[in-house]
C-alpha cells in the first residue's frame, strides 16, 4: 500500500491498519486485528487515523441508483431464504425443533440475504456460485456467527463471521440433520475463528432445509455421538442456484 499522506512512514503496524480499514485483509487476518485492537493502543490509533483519512473520500463518489432488476433479484433472494424457515416448526422432536429458536430464524433472513450477496459478488466469473447457503445464527440474539456454503453436494465450507469465545475445557462440535434422517450426524470439532472444509462423501447429498448447528460439548466432543450441550449457532440450508 502506498503512503497517501506523503509524510507518515509506512510501518508494518500502519500498513496493517490501512489494509484493515480498506477491507483487503483475509477473514482470518481481520479477526486477528479485531482481537488485538482492545489491547494495543498504537494499533487502534493507526486504525482511527486511517478511518479519518479515508472517510472524506466517500463524498467524492456520486450516488448511484440501482437498476430495477437488482431490486427484483434481492426480493427473490429474500423470498427463497424466508420460505424454508417458515417450515421449521414441523417434526417437533426434542430440542432439534425448539419453537423459541425457529421463531427467530425468520428474522435472520435479511442477514442471510446480505451475506449471500457478498458471497456471490466476490466469486470469480470462472467459479460457480455455491449451490447451498446456510447462515448460522445465535439462538439468543439471532446474530449471524458462521456461514456454511457448498459448491457441490459432497463438500461444504464453514466460514466464521466473528470470533466465538469457547471455555478452555469445552469445544464447538458441528452437526447436520436432513428432514428424513433418524438423527443428527457429527461433522467434527470446530476451532473458533477458523474456516473448515468438511467432506460429505459418507452422507446423503445436501438437501434444501437441511439443519446445521454448532453445540458446546466436552473438549473431546460429545461422548454419545449426539448433541449434549447448548446450541451456540443454528440454521437451515437454502438452495441458491
Amino acid at each position: 500500500m502506498s503512503n497517501t499522506s506523503g509524510t507518515e512512514p509506512q510501518t508494518p503496524l500502519n500498513e496493517l491498519a490501512g489494509e484493515y480499514v480498506l477491507g483487503t485483509l483475509s477473514v482470518q487476518q481481520r479477526i486477528e486485528v479485531e482481537r488485538r485492537l482492545p489491547h494495543e493502543p498504537a494499533l487502534q490509533a493507526a486504525v482511527d487515523a486511517w478511518e479519518e483519512r479515508l472517510l472524506p473520500l466517500t463524498a467524492m463518489a456520486e450516488p448511484q441508483t440501482p437498476p430495477p432488476r437488482l431490486w427484483a433479484r434481492i426480493e427473490r433472494s429474500l423470498d427463497d431464504l424466508l420460505a424454508p424457515q417458515q417450515a421449521v416448526i414441523r417434526d417437533v422432536q426434542s430440542w432439534w425443533n425448539n419453537l423459541s429458536i425457529w421463531r427467530g430464524l425468520a428474522g435472520a433472513g435479511l442477514a442471510a440475504s446480505l451475506v449471500l450477496g457478498m458471497t456471490l459478488l466476490t466469486q470469480s466469473r470462472s467459479t460457480p456460485a455455491p449451490s447451498y447457503l446456510v447462515v448460522l445464527v445465535a439462538p439468543q440474539d439471532k446474530a449471524p456467527g458462521w456461514v456454511v456454503q457448498a459448491s457441490n453436494s459432497q463438500e461444504i465450507q464453514l466460514i466464521p463471521l466473528s470470533v466465538t469465545e469457547v471455555p478452555a475445557d469445552k469445544a464447538l462440535e458441528f452437526w447436520t440433520k436432513g428432514d428424513d434422517w433418524h438423527g443428527p450426524v457429527s461433522l467434527g470439532l470446530v476451532k473458533p475463528g477458523q474456516s473448515l472444509h468438511v467432506p460429505l462423501d459418507k452422507l446423503p447429498p445436501l438437501q434444501p432445509n437441511q439443519l446445521f448447528e454448532l453445540t458446546l460439548e466436552q473438549a473431546t466432543g460429545s461422548p454419545i455421538g449426539k448433541p449434549t450441550g447448548p446450541i451456540q449457532f443454528i440454521g437451515r440450508a437454502v438452495k441458491v442456484i
